[in-house]
Formats: C-alpha cells, sequence, structure tokens
C-alpha cells in the first residue's frame, strides 16, 4: 500500500486522473483502492496499478474481516488469544495435549498454560488425564467453550461468506488458486531465509 508511507490517513483525492482501465470501457464498480491508484501512479508513474490494487485490497479485505472479528469477540466476551487457543483446540476435534496446543499456536509450551488456566476458570474448557499416560493431561472444549468459539466464528464466517457470496464458485475457485500460487511463493522464500 504505497499510499500508506506517510504513516497518516489517506487523503481522499477524487480530482482529476482517471484509472487507464476505466478508458478501456470497463464499467466496474469503484472502491477506495481506485482512488489510492491513480493518487499513487502520479507519483510513481513506475508503479504497477495491478500489483499496487491487489496488495492494497488484500490488505484491506484482512483489516475488514479483523473488525469484524474483534466485534465478534467482543459480542462473546472473548479476547483474541483465548479465541485462538478454542480454534485450536477445536481445530483438533476438541481434545488436545497441552504442547500440541501449544505448537498449533506457535507458543512455547509453558505460555499456554496461563491461557488454559483462565480458559478454565470460565468453564470454556477442562483437563482431565490422559487415558494412555496419567502423569500428562488433555484439554477438552466444554460445551459453553464450543458455543463461544462457534458463536464468534460465526460473525466472522458470515461476512466472508456476504462478500465472497457474490462472486461465483468459479471465481471464488479462481480467486483461490491465485491467492496460493501468490502464497506458496511466499512461504518458499520465508523457509529459504
Amino acid at each position: 500500500m504505497g499510499g500508506s508511507r506517510s504513516g497518516g490517513p489517506e487523503p481522499r483525492d477524487r480530482g482529476a486522473g482517471a484509472d487507464p482501465r476505466d478508458q478501456a470501457g470497463g464499467a466496474e464498480p469503484r472502491d477506495r483502492t481506485d482512488e489510492h491508484i491513480v493518487r499513487w501512479t502520479r507519483i510513481l508513474p513506475d508503479l504497477d496499478p495491478d500489483i499496487e490494487g491487489s496488495v492494497t485490497r488484500m490488505v484491506r479485505f484482512v483489516e475488514h474481516i479483523r473488525r469484524v472479528k474483534d466485534r465478534s469477540l467482543v459480542e462473546y466476551d472473548l479476547h483474541r488469544h483465548e479465541y485462538d487457543t478454542l480454534q485450536a483446540l477445536g481445530g483438533r476435534h476438541g481434545t488436545a495435549a497441552p504442547s500440541e496446543l501449544a505448537a498449533d499456536l506457535g507458543m512455547p509450551p509453558n505460555s499456554v498454560t496461563g491461557r488454559l488456566d483462565a480458559l478454565e476458570r470460565r468453564g470454556f474448557v477442562r483437563r482431565t488425564p490422559s487415558a494412555t499416560d496419567r502423569r500428562r493431561v488433555q484439554v477438552e472444549l466444554t460445551d459453553e467453550g464450543r458455543a463461544a468459539w462457534l458463536g464468534a466464528m460465526g460473525g466472522v464466517g458470515h461476512e466472508e461468506y456476504r462478500l465472497l457470496g457474490g462472486l461465483t464458485a468459479d471465481e471464488r475457485r479462481t480467486l483461490a488458486d491465485l491467492l496460493r500460487r501468490v502464497m506458496v511463493r511466499a512461504e518458499q522464500e520465508a523457509r529459504e531465509s
């Protein structure tokens, strides 16, 4: 998002300077990113409007979903770290060892203990002795924890579907495939560095 380099809010520019794609007869609705591209291509003529537009829209989409998630978490009285822990547990069919949750969350195992203590006090998880090794515990998602997790996740899922549901199944598949190609490249470069 080249326009946000100054760190301040981006001014709304509705003046002269049209997106070259508009001249090609495209009648697609315009969004804030179109204005952003027009403004920045005047300043940086070599800026690729498709790359800038794609990156800026992805960032804004993620920011939008994050705001929806934050509202949903408030509605279900969850902190983000609590939601993330419940989701990691839900992703393991509701039962996991603390070390598995720590790995899923990318945290040191001792760091997840405090989260589990707080979630247990709220009645969202319970710890039980492992069936295979009594020295270890298993963490289980309670009905209350599952309801809070699914409720908060439902608000986000509804918004994702509302936004992407405007695309056809083929368009959604194409979008997913294109994003996958970009992320495979990013993840490969991250592993190599």
